[in-house]
């Protein structure tokens, strides 16, 4: 009898067509995968343990992936995951990886979505390390996964995305969990456990906001080329949400440089 598949719940460009099969999970392929499973051949070689090995692809022409149990935190999100200290981890995490990744180097590969060019320093960043695309284990962050937005960026770029989504940047009022009213205290934690260089943490606010505008856009071009999660998406209240943050961002511009200082 073969394996049992099961749905793996989170992200939103592939809901509903990730399962986990045994020790494996199986992902629709991507114009995009040659490149990706090149950054994660690399990864596995270097002896990062903190993404998922590629296995190769199977007869139904999806991606194998090695399954890396562990928790993510979807919604509601548990308390664990709304600590200081996962925050901290998933700091961690992200400059293991950046450490891991910073001698790939690779040559004539097809990315998925290309960062604004002032973002590209030749690091292969993540680009998408969501609440949803991190495994934890005893409410330590341990792993990232879902690359298919990753390609050439920069740390500060992966850093501005890690923030504005875990801290998180946007509008108090938009923020419903225990992390409201304390948005400043871990954008700073968060560039301090990171290590963020000077020149960078000069240029993090700025980020997080093209940060928005980029994610954002992305996901209003899905929704207008029919696909049915971006769409439900961004006409059941994220089109008026990017407005309000793109103008939190303006308004408090200001305030989170201060809180970097």
């Amino acid at each position: 009898m073969p394996a049992a598949e099961v749905e793996l719940v989170g992200g939103t460009a592939n809901r509903g067509l990730v399962v986990r099969v045994g020790d494996t999970v199986r992902r629709p392929l991507r114009a995009s995968g040659t490149a990706t499973h090149a950054l994660l051949q690399h990864l596995e070689s270097v002896g990062f343990k903190g993404a998922p090995a590629f296995l190769g692809v199977d007869s139904r022409g999806r991606e194998v992936l090695s399954y890396l149990p562990g928790e993510t935190v979807t919604p509601p999100y548990p308390s664990w995951s709304m600590t200081d200290e996962a925050l901290d981890s998933v700091a961690v995490l992200l400059r293991e990886y950046h450490q891991a990744v910073a001698d790939f180097r690779p040559v004539g590969l097809e990315w998925a979505e290309p960062v604004p060019s002032s973002y590209v320093t030749g690091l292969i960043s993540h680009n998408d390390p969501n609440l949803d695309n991190v495994v934890f284990r005893d409410g330590v962050a341990v792993a990232l996964i879902d690359f298919d937005l990753a390609g050439p960026g920069s740390a500060l770029w992966d850093v501005a995305t890690a923030v504005r989504l875990w801290a998180p940047l946007r509008p108090e009022a938009d923020v419903h969990d225990v992390r409201r009213g304390r948005s400043l205290g871990r954008l700073r934690r968060f560039a301090d456990t990171y290590g963020l260089t000077e020149a960078d943490r000069a240029r993090l606010v700025d980020a997080a906001a093209d940060n928005h505008v980029w994610c954002m856009d992305y996901v209003r071009r899905g929704a207008e080329t029919g696909h049915p999660w971006f769409h439900q998406r961004w006409t059941t209240g994220e089109a008026e949400l990017t407005d309000r943050t793109n103008t939190w961002f303006r308004t408090h511009h200001e305030a989170l440089h201060q809180a970097l200082l």
